[in-house]
């Protein structure tokens, strides 16, 4: 569980307060049970951060009562229940009062340790995000667009105070925010782009999904060498006579190195899932031998990778 002093820690011009771990904890971040408060400004950045938080595999709920939220806790379990829950509570919720007093009876009862998340945001971006989207601010009523902001602001002092995050996102775009909260709540294994290098035969067509395409019809088929022809490139003697062919080789590794450089952009975008496929005719031989050669070069560069032959068998 979350324990001892917070650490106040700068990232760009905003800080950020980062709850540190127990020293004597062995639990990666993953495995310790864990409730995580979402709340702040309106406009600040709550929905972002609840679907980044659903992307990291926490079960996420939006606009809960306060009332609920101590009965919504015992789901969460070590073992087999909910192991990271969070819950979005802001000023929608009619019992917003409540949630300190809630919050105090879930320490005091020892039933688990919790974090707040604190968005915050300016009041001139916050009035140019609801003008941007032409939504009231939900404590607004008949006045203007800043009355309802900075009621809101006055009714979180008390939350925004208790918080052990807090990040102000006046000049984050959504892709910033999911940037930061990852940094700040994915496990190492979570942080890492998901690579899935995909044989297939261009006669069954293009997979769908997609987003590199090799080409390795320009080496010799294996199909037409007797001996090899009812073998498949997961076997030695069609893998060695692949990468044996002129240029094979260099170009399996220089394609894996380019894919360093794709893959390292696609983590700065966000994408978790990326899909290499490297097709021959039949998607049998040359495609099944390049595909395991580049996967192999890939875990070498500590990228994590599983190997699909979609074709494989299909003739």
């Amino acid at each position: 569980m979350m324990t001892g002093m917070s650490e106040l820690t700068e990232t760009g011009s905003f800080p950020v307060i980062v709850p540190k771990l127990d020293a004597q904890s062995t639990l990666k971040p993953a495995e310790i049970p864990e409730l995580l408060v979402i709340s702040g400004m309106s406009g600040a950045g709550r929905s972002r951060a609840a679907a980044t938080l659903e992307d990291l595999d926490w079960y996420v709920v939006d606009n809960l009562p306060a009332r609920l939220l101590s009965a919504l806790a015992g789901l969460i379990s070590s073992d087999g229940g909910v192991a990271r829950l969070a819950v979005v509570l802001d000023v929608r919720s009619r019992d917003f009062s409540e949630l300190l007093t809630t919050l105090d009876d879930l320490r005091e009862n020892g039933r688990l340790t919790y974090r707040i998340l604190f968005l915050d945001c300016s009041d001139e971006e916050l009035v140019r995000r609801f003008e941007s989207t032409r939504r009231p601010h939900p404590l607004q009523g008949n006045g203007r667009l800043l009355d309802g902001i900075r009621e809101e602001r006055k009714l979180l002092v008390a939350l925004r105070a208790r918080a052990d995050m807090v990040i102000d996102t006046s000049n984050y775009s959504v892709h910033d925010l999911s940037r930061k909260l990852r940094a700040l709540l994915a496990d190492e294994e979570q942080a890492e782009t998901r690579v899935t290098v995909m044989s297939f035969g261009f006669k069954y067509g293009i997979p769908a999904d997609a987003d590199n395409v090799a080409d390795v019809r320009f080496l010799p088929n294996p199909y037409w060498v007797s001996e090899l022809r009812h073998l498949t490139g997961h076997d030695k003697p069609v893998a060695d006579y692949v990468l044996a062919q002129d240029g094979a080789r260099e170009f399996a590794d220089a394609y894996a190195d380019l894919m360093e450089s794709i893959l390292a952009g696609y983590a700065r975008e966000l994408k978790p899932f990326v899909t290499i496929a490297i097709g021959c005719t039949g998607g049998k031989h040359r495609s099944v031998a390049i595909a395991e050669y580049v996967s192999d070069r890939l875990r070498s560069k500590e990228h994590h990778v599983r190997t699909v032959h979609r074709d494989l068998g299909r003739e």
